[in-house]
């Protein structure tokens, strides 16, 4: 399905259904987790710029195929070797557009979450007007155990939904994910169903904003400037983070225990030669 006209290379990342005014935009990666590379990124921007230019798309529901909503960023498949100074500029630039893409969607969004979620995968549906989750669903934000800083707004944005304590409990060293349950008690997602009728109801909820000229709008209460200003500051924050030497290193194990030798040695090489490096920053 493709019912947005997208480029060949967009459509085999996703799958696209319009029906009655509401867009169904489904991941369609699911032998890798419907992890976001690149590509899945370029994707993103393009089938949302479709959006917001499209009066045919009055509500928009964003889900993932297969056992997982998103395994989040594939970082092995999204970092090159280049010069320190224009690796940081592209991590800046590469992580603000991705949740601009979310903020700057014009329609109002639903994310169904059909299975696990990490990371910014997490931390982008809440940039959405609602999220419902399945029963099989999860929720990670792994950034402490990482080594690196809060993106996706989450910063501001988690306090505001879940409170300052159970925020932390996600973003801090515990990197407590919870379940859909759990998550529903906290005030990270809005509503949660049995598998097998999530998108029979995230299609209900779709179908009753258009009948009712629902706007977009964001959850607890944040507001859409203030949320690009604070992207654009974890954006910098995290581009440092990432080329710091614990997380370096620690990616450069984390790839090689899962045999993904090639993005390993990209890292290792960036850890062992940071001391020179890091001095053109």
């Amino acid at each position: 399905m493709n019912d947005l006209n997208l480029t060949s290379i967009a459509a085999r990342h996703l799958l696209t259904s319009l029906n009655d005014g509401v867009l169904i935009i489904t991941m369609n990666r699911p032998e890798k987790l419907n992890g976001w590379t690149l590509e899945m990124m370029d994707a993103f921007s393009e089938v949302f710029s479709k959006v917001n230019t499209n009066d045919s798309v009055r509500a928009v529901v964003f889900t993932g195929s297969g056992k997982y909503y998103s395994a989040g960023v594939n970082l092995g498949g999204s970092l090159k070797l280049m010069h320190p100074k224009k690796l940081r500029e592209l991590i800046v630039k590469n992580n603000q557009a991705l949740f601009d893409t979310f903020l700057n969607c014009s329609k109002p969004l639903l994310i169904a979450v059909n299975g696990p979620a990490i990371g910014a995968s997490v931390t982008s549906a809440t940039l959405a007007s609602s999220i419902i989750a399945s029963e099989n669903a999860t929720f990670s934000t792994p950034f402490a155990v990482l080594g690196i800083t809060p993106e996706g707004c989450s910063s501001v944005h988690f306090p505001r939904l879940m409170g300052e304590d159970t925020a932390q409990r996600m973003l801090g060293a515990e990197g407590w994910k919870p379940n859909a349950k759990e998550a529903l008690d906290a005030g990270l997602v809005q509503r949660v169903v049995p598998q097998q009728q999530l998108m029979e109801e995230a299609e209900r909820i779709a179908q009753s904003w258009v009948a009712n000229e629902e706007q977009r709008k964001f959850l607890a209460g944040s507001q859409l400037e203030e949320l690009k200003t604070t992207n654009a500051r974890e954006s910098e924050q995290l581009a440092d983070a990432f080329l710091g030497a614990a997380f370096l290193k620690e990616q450069s194990r984390f790839l090689w225990s899962k045999k993904k030798y090639a993005p390993s040695a990209l890292f290792f090489s960036l850890w062992t030669l940071r001391p020179l490096w890091s001095r053109l920053m």
